[in-house]
């Protein structure tokens, strides 16, 4: 049975888990942190005692990673600070997913090389101090509309080992996939260095609202060796109690 969870702020994730979800996955941007005029990093009190085995929306828009002429050292007082405060309410080895379309588009008219370099210098720098507080960053590929650097499962991949920057496992995110038309053998291709999952329907719309891969995409996955859990990344409707009762039962009916 698929251990299932939810992406989303904390009013989505208290219903999620009364409706039997295993876990919440809360944003961390305006949600878990919430930041002073002058950026200081503070845990929002609502959290405080809780645990979280994951975290998404790391970064906001203005914390430039891949422009490189951007203050390197903003972007490491902001991981250097926002970790230590995020580890308070995170479970050891706790996941954080750095997709951040915002923050890592690469301007216009920076030279495309350099600004690669920057990001890769920014993940590692978030790698790293991720790992003084137990916590693992995980590299999210996103859609074409949210960013222009990294797009697929492959390019994803293909990023981290130009870059030599180990020690970062990847996000399998089916709305991503489908967007960019990546086959789901890819999933299997790249089983190995896959450590999260985020599913939705086809249009990131509840399971069951459309007619996307979702359930081939779960099968895919376990049947290459994942068996690690599931986040349930929506865009909610109308009816959301209803909506997230179905996706977590949908998710649940699967082998």
């Amino acid at each position: 049975m698929t251990t299932v969870g939810l992406i989303g702020p904390r009013a989505n994730g208290l219903i999620a888990q009364r409706l039997g979800a295993d876990y919440v996955e809360p944003t961390i941007v305006g949600n878990v942190i919430l930041f002073a005029e002058d950026a200081t990093p503070s845990l929002n009190p609502e959290f405080a005692g809780e645990r979280y085995p994951s975290f998404a929306i790391l970064l906001p828009g203005d914390v430039r990673v891949a422009d490189p002429s951007f203050d390197l050292e903003r972007v490491r007082s902001y991981f250097t600070t926002l970790f230590p405060v995020l580890a308070q309410v995170a479970e050891p080895g706790a996941k954080i997913v750095f997709g951040s379309g915002a923050a890592r588009r690469i301007p216009e008219g920076v030279d495309r090389s350099a600004a690669e370099a920057r990001f890769a210098e920014s993940l590692v720098i978030a790698r790293d101090a991720a790992n003084e507080h137990d916590l693992r960053v995980m590299l999210e590929p996103l859609h074409k509309g949210e960013t222009n650097l990294i797009h697929t499962l492959g390019e994803a991949v293909e990023f981290l080992d130009a870059h030599g920057v180990d020690g970062v496992q990847i996000v399998a995110d089916l709305f991503h996939i489908e967007q960019e038309g990546e086959p789901l053998s890819t999933v299997s291709d790249h089983i190995e260095r896959i450590g999260h999952a985020h599913i939705a329907d086809a249009g990131r719309f509840w399971l069951g609202a459309g007619d996307g891969q979702w359930r081939e995409f779960v099968a895919t996955l376990r049947d290459a060796g994942f068996d690690g859990p599931v986040s349930l990344e929506c865009n909610w409707g109308d009816e959301l109690e209803t909506e997230i009762a179905a996706s977590i039962a949908a998710l649940r009916a699967l082998p």
